[in-house]
This record gives structure tokens, sequence and C-alpha cells, in this order.
């Protein structure tokens, strides 16, 4: 099998294909087969690691991620050509891997600088938000955030920024409905993020997204001295666009003094909430990021913080990792049916649950929805699966949870925010541009060239596993060391580059009416 040198990962004994450490050629020796590749293969992609009969079952981690379509010889290349998804019963063992998590004393948890805020909660960064309750009021809430200027704010150095959250829905919807819910759901969990220090929301008037019913129903309320700062304003009561954009800048002016007030300070690691998201995900990202960052969230967990996995559709076919690892078959069965939810919903709007993956990911070398699962999954590190929580629903548990989104990644990322998350961890394979405001977005590289291609944009790179220059534990602990600095306020790549004023995205999942 494959040795230290080769340009192949044999990743578990038991697959049946290798994985490309680096490109192959047209005719090049494997010596580990004795045979020449009869085909060029890219870095990240597959190949036969012995004869595959067709219909015989393609392993990889020793989860099967397909079914051979024709007999495969060793060496063959193994992509989307020949391998086809094969849905299969999976028993779900609800609790059968569950460990006991070694938490460390308290005494013992590591600490960062945060901003405490009245309620215990602890922020990251420290903003003022402004959101828009319909898209009729996004342009107003956007010239309110840009007469904030770095100039204007310089006499406030605590306050990270104004920013708005500009959102296209609130209106032409039903009301009540599941979209509706959502919407108001996500719009009330940015509000009283604990990385703002006040908030600004801002509706039209005759919506059906109502900015008092709002407030009223997520039980919204401006309570300065437990440190919630909250305004409103109706465009069509308060005299129109303009007056609208004064009277917001008045408010954000009032505000901007008491936020300044707040200084960080040192806190416990168990305050901080991590996002656990990935996009264009490559062969790689299975092999180094994704499994180095639930190396980090183990570490993490053990220090009392908590980790959230999310992007439902990217679990689809490996579920049962997750569902093994539940505290209880309640716990388990709540996932299995938001994936049951999926499957009525994405038939209802003429769509495939198990659809084909997308260009980045093919071209990375993943065939199908199930290895993409395979590797996304691993996130989510070991522990224990404590709870699973509806999109943008408030996440109480600490350590190992789920939050069902789609696995669109601006999407999944304003769930996960809104759901609490104050640090986001992004692994891409391909490379991603993406940031986040008011929780900052931390991104780790799967692959060498890929860090070093894009290195302004990346934080960490992972592909140091691929490369055998590092452990996939040591990279855990190289990631949880930099969260912690993250989380201090040290910024990441997409903070630096001012990334995260056009990433807040609710889910639609509603009809337009």
């Amino acid at each position: 099998m494959a040795t230290i040198d080769s340009p192949l990962l044999h990743l578990h004994p038991d697959d049946n294909v290798f994985v490309a450490k680096s490109a192959l050629a047209l005719g090049q020796t494997i010596s580990e087969l004795g045979v020449r590749t009869r085909a060029q293969v890219p870095a990240g992609h597959k190949i036969a690691a012995r004869h595959i009969a067709a219909g015989e079952q393609v392993k990889k981690f020793d989860t099967v991620i397909g079914v051979a379509t024709r007999d495969l010889a060793p060496g063959d290349y193994v992509h989307s050509h020949n391998l086809k998804i094969v849905d299969y019963y999976r028993d779900p063992a609800f609790g059968a891997d569950v460990r006991p998590v070694d938490y460390l004393p308290e005494e013992q948890r590591a600490t960062f600088q945060g901003y405490v805020r009245a309620d215990g909660r602890v922020g990251t960064r420290n903003f003022i938000g402004i959101l828009s309750s319909v898209n009729c009021s996004a342009t107003v809430i956007r010239q309110i955030a840009a007469h904030f200027t770095p100039e204007r704010l310089a006499a406030f150095p605590h306050v990270d920024g104004v920013v708005a959250f500009a959102q296209t829905s609130g209106c032409g919807m039903s009301s009540p409905s599941e979209h509706f819910d959502v919407l108001r759901r996500t719009l009330a969990g940015y509000a009283r993020h604990a990385n703002l220090a006040g908030a600004l929301i801002v509706g039209l008037g005759c919506e059906r997204n109502q900015v008092g019913a709002l407030v009223e129903s997520q039980g919204l309320k401006d309570d300065p001295a437990n440190g919630q700062l909250l305004r409103t304003l109706v465009m069509q009561e308060v005299g129109g666009t303009r007056v609208t954009i004064e009277a917001g800048i008045r408010a954000i002016e009032e505000m901007l003094p008491i936020a300044n007030q707040l200084r960080r300070q040192t806190v416990s690691a168990s305050h901080i909430k991590i996002g656990l998201e990935c996009g264009g995900s490559d062969g790689f990202s299975g092999i180094s990021a994704n499994p180095a960052l639930g190396a980090a969230m183990d570490i993490l967990v053990r220090h009392g913080g908590t980790a959230i996995l999310s992007e439902t559709p990217e679990i689809h076919g490996v579920e049962f990792m997750l569902t093994r690892r539940a505290i209880s078959p309640a716990v388990g069965q709540k996932l299995l049916d938001r994936l049951a939810w999926w499957e009525r919903y994405a038939a209802g709007q003429n769509a495939q649950f198990n659809g084909v993956v997308g260009h980045g990911n093919q071209a990375g070398g993943l065939a199908n929805i199930f290895e993409k699962s395979l590797g996304s999954a691993m996130k989510g590190g070991t522990t224990p699966l404590r709870a699973v929580y509806e999109y943008a629903e408030p996440i109480t548990e600490h350590g190992f949870v789920f939050m069902d989104s789609p696995g669109y990644d601006p999407v999944a990322v304003t769930g996960q925010i809104a759901s609490g998350a104050n640090l986001i961890c992004f692994t891409t394979g391909r490379g991603s541009m993406f940031g986040s405001k008011p929780a900052p977005t931390m991104k780790l590289a799967s692959n060498t060239p890929m860090y070093q291609r894009l290195s302004e944009d990346m934080d960490i790179n992972c592909g140091l596993i691929v490369d055998g220059e590092c452990s996939v534990a040591e990279m855990g602990q190289r990631i949880f060391e930099q969260i912690l600095r993250h989380a201090s306020g040290e910024p990441t790549k997409s903070e630096q580059l001012g990334l995260g004023d056009n990433e807040f995205v609710p889910w639609h999942l509603g009809i337009v009416s």
C-alpha cells in the first residue's frame, strides 16, 4: 500500500481507492500496484487500489461513496464518469459511538479577551448593527451605515464598526408561515447577538413583517441597564427616505458613546461558539482541513465551548456518523426528521436533495454528494451530538450541536450567526473569498498550492497535513490557538479585506406571492 513518499494516500485499510496527493500523468508508474496510469489524474482525485467489479461498492474512509458502473482495473481513474450513487439503508444506531468528554476543570480552561454583555453572554467583536425589516428599507439602512466612515468612528476606538444587514424579503409572503417565522427568528438573532452593542431596526410601514410586531414577538427590547440598546424607525411614519436616514444617524450617534465604554476582559473559552462551514470543497478537504477543524472542535468542547455543524444537504448519506454520536434517541431522531423534511421540501420544489455536486467540487475530486458529505461531517469532530436546532434557533446547549440549514454558504452562516455563533471557521479546497459580520470568519485551506495562490484570503494552511509536515492532531491544536487569538480581536484575513457587508442572506424557503 501507499508509503510516506508515495504520490498516493490510502485513507483506510479497507478502502478500495487511493487519493492522488499530486497530479498523476498519463502512463505514470504506480509502484504500489505495478501498473501505469491510463489517464491523467488531478490532485485530490481517486484511482482504483485493486480490481473493482461493476456494481461493487466503492469505499473511501471505509464508507461507501457509490458503486462502480463498470469493471475497474487497479490504477483506473475513479470519478463521476464510472461511479454512481446508490442509496441504501443505514442503521442510525442512536448513541452507539457516544464517548464521555474529558472536560477540563474551569481553572485549567483556555481564555480569550472578550466583550462581556450584561446578561453574561460574551462577544468577540463590538459592532452596532442596522437591520431592515423588509427590502424596502434596505437602501435607507445602507445609507445610515455609510455615514459612519472610519474618520467619524475614530473617536470610538472600542467600536468595531456600524454595519447594515439589508435583506430582500419581509413582504410578498404568507404570514404566518415557516418562511415568515425563519425570517423573524434570523433578524432577532442578529439584533440580540453578543457581538452587537446595539441595534437599529428600520421598516417601511406597510410590509407583512411589521417592526412593532417583530420586536414584540421576538422579545426584543431597549434596556440600556442590561446592555440592550435597541431603536426602531418606520419610514412612512417618520417622514420618508431622507428624514429616516437623518433620524437613523442620530440614533446611532446616541449609541456610539455607550458602546465605546465596553472593554475586552479575560473570559473562559467556554464562551466561544464556532459556526462550522465549508465551501469550495475538494478531494483534500476530508483529509486535511475538515478533520483538523474537527480536532480543534474536540479541544474546544473539552474547554466548555460550542461547535455548530450545519449544511443539512451536505451530511446526506453520512448522517449515521452523527446519529451514532447522539446523546439520546430523541436527538438522533430530530436530525433524521430534518433530513426527511428536506426530502419533502426538495420534492415540492422540483429539486433533488442528493443532486450533483458543484463544478468546483467535481474539479477538486469529489464525485458525488456522499463523498462531499463524508468530508463535511468531519468538521464536527468526535464528541457527542448534544442537540439539533432549526435554522436561526437560539443555541443554548454547550458542546457539539447541529443547526439545520442549506448548503449555500452565506445562508448557512447567516443562520449560525443568528443562532449565536460568535466566530466562523470556514474550510475550503478550491478557495473561498467569504467573510462575515458581526462574527468574523477564519478560513482554513485544505491544500498548500491553493493556500500559496490565495494567501491573502486564507488564515491557516491545513495542506501541511497532506505534505506530511504536520499531523491532524497538531493542526487541530494550531487551529484552536488561532481561534483564541481571533476571538480576542486579532483580525482575520477577511476582516482585513473588508468582507462581510454583503453576506447577510437569510434563508428564503417560502412562496413569494
